[in-house]
């Protein structure tokens, strides 16, 4: 395989068909494959996946009986990815999977070849999430002393020899911090390029339910940062 693309996928029942339809729309090559992770649901997206999931040759299953994070899903996928190049996006809907194609072709269009990370820029927020991320961002970038902008922004592709370099990745919502914090320290070609992030079709988000979830995320990616900062010194 060329693309090994995981997709975290957590209570996303009514999602799940519409990111296989849209993969499906926009895979027109038999060199990628999705990986879509069942992340300890407690609704009935397995056996949803389990269901559709035959009729789509690019899409295969990965399970995790009980959830253990954000980020231990990603890692878990990306664990049983087969393709040079592996990465992940979100199952909400949110980000176009359309643009997993876009960063693949921009990946066959560099000069580089493993010394690659393309991950979106998003564009047409909420005004008032637009201000949490710079100032996220602008915290981040002081304080790791890197240039770390729209952390959180899909999709994330690169050479599996980057994954190989990884030391302990955190299991929450600090993966997208730590994988590029980690890019960055290895001098490793970052092209950002512009997604549109529209609101959710169905659902709605495991951590982004109001001003309390959003305190509650800084502390956990503040607290992440120190200890990430301290370990590397």
């Amino acid at each position: 395989m060329k693309l090994s693309i995981v997709v975290p996928c957590y209570n996303e029942s009514k999602n799940i068909p519409l990111i296989l339809s849209g993969f499906d729309q926009v895979i027109q090559r038999d060199d990628v494959e999705v990986v879509l992770v069942n992340n300890g649901s407690t609704d009935n997206s397995k056996e949803i996946l389990e269901n559709l999931l035959p009729k789509y040759s690019f899409a295969r299953l990965a399970n995790v009986e009980e959830n253990q994070g954000y980020g231990y899903g990603i890692l878990y996928g990306l664990k049983q990815a087969t393709g040079t190049y592996i990465g992940w996006t979100h199952a909400d809907m949110q980000t176009d999977p359309s643009d997993v194609i876009k960063a693949l072709e921009i990946i066959e269009k560099s000069s580089e070849t493993e010394n690659i990370y393309v991950k979106g820029d998003r564009k047409g927020r909420p005004f008032f999430d637009q201000i949490f991320t710079s100032g996220m961002s602008l915290f981040e970038t002081i304080y790791m002393g890197e240039r770390l902008h729209d952390i959180n922004a899909q999709p994330n592709i690169f050479h599996r020899s980057f994954f190989e370099s990884w030391d302990d990745p955190p299991h929450d919502f600090s993966l997208d911090l730590y994988v590029l914090y980690m890019a960055k320290k290895q001098k490793i070609s970052v092209v950002r390029f512009d997604v549109l992030f529209p609101e959710r079709i169905h659902g709605s988000s495991s951590w982004n339910t109001g001003f309390a979830a959003k305190k509650k995320f800084i502390k956990r990616t503040l607290d992440f940062s120190s200890k990430l900062k301290k370990r590397l010194k």
